[in-house]
């Protein structure tokens, strides 16, 4: 398939280096960017990423009411701030 597409300058650069790395053509450093890039060849097909998890325990505190404790404890701290005097100069 023949189409034209508007290349960023950076991606520009890292295509030229590649061809030069390489000593292949435009065409075919492109084709394999594209394919790495979307996937055709970084992992084998039906493998799937898995996030390693760890059970870090019961909570030291009951964290039913956290979201209320955060804001009682940040009106808290507006509180003891001083009060600046707006200057109407």
């Amino acid at each position: 398939m023949r189409t034209t597409v508007t290349i960023d300058p950076d991606v520009q650069v890292l295509l030229r280096k590649a061809m030069r790395e390489r000593g292949e053509p435009f065409k075919k450093v492109l084709n394999a960017a594209l394919r790495a890039g979307l996937g055709a060849g970084a992992r084998a097909p039906g493998r799937r990423f898995r996030q390693r998890t760890f059970d870090l325990g019961k909570p030291l505190v009951d964290l039913t009411k956290a979201l209320a404790l955060a804001a009682e404890l940040d009106d808290a701290r507006v509180a003891a701030r001083p009060r600046r005097r707006a200057s109407g100069r």
